[in-house]
């Protein structure tokens, strides 16, 4: 799979993308707000790229890298995950570099996203869940037109906080 918009392509991670992952979700910077266990080298990234691959395969999840068009090399991710039973309502996930942030590339690439979202997996709500105190991540979900439901908590990670964006 495949998008491009003004200035990005996202698209399908390929084995051959090991080093690029392993340098986005190895960063310490991205992982501060996270609770995962970084791959340790590229091959641990090799394995999450195929794990990835199989979910998508399942249609579990839609997980793209971020490219500038005129820069092929990956500077972050995004996906739909999460989705529930009746496929209305997905899981928003997004990382990027820190040498990529305040430029609007993800707001780029998460406009892209939800529009595919809801207009052609026909979705009627998106999730995003981000650490309370994760000011960009804040900035970015709110600038995207999500709204903080403060009634909705996350039970396994008590520092998050959920934001929301229901289809037109």
């Amino acid at each position: 799979m495949k998008f491009s918009t003004e200035r990005l392509i996202l698209r399908s991670l390929t084995e051959y993308d090991a080093a690029e992952i392993f340098r986005i979700r190895s960063n310490p910077q991205i992982n501060q707000f996270l609770n995962r266990n970084p791959p340790k080298n590229s091959f641990e990234a090799l394995d999450f790229i195929l794990n990835i691959k199989k979910k998508t395969a399942n249609k579990e999840i839609l997980f793209l890298g971020i490219a500038l068009k005129s820069e092929p090399t990956l500077l972050g991710t995004l996906c739909l995950w999460n989705f529930s039973q009746d496929r209305k309502t997905a899981e928003l996930g997004y990382e990027l570099l820190p040498d990529y942030h305040g430029k609007g590339i993800m707001a780029e690439a998460v406009h892209c996203l939800l529009n595919y979202g809801f207009k052609d997996l026909n979705l009627k709500k998106i999730e995003a869940f981000t650490h309370k105190n994760n000011s960009n991540s804040i900035k970015l979900l709110q600038k995207c037109k999500f709204y903080l439901n403060e009634n909705h908590r996350d039970e396994k990670f008590p520092e998050n906080i959920i934001f929301e964006l229901n289809a037109i």
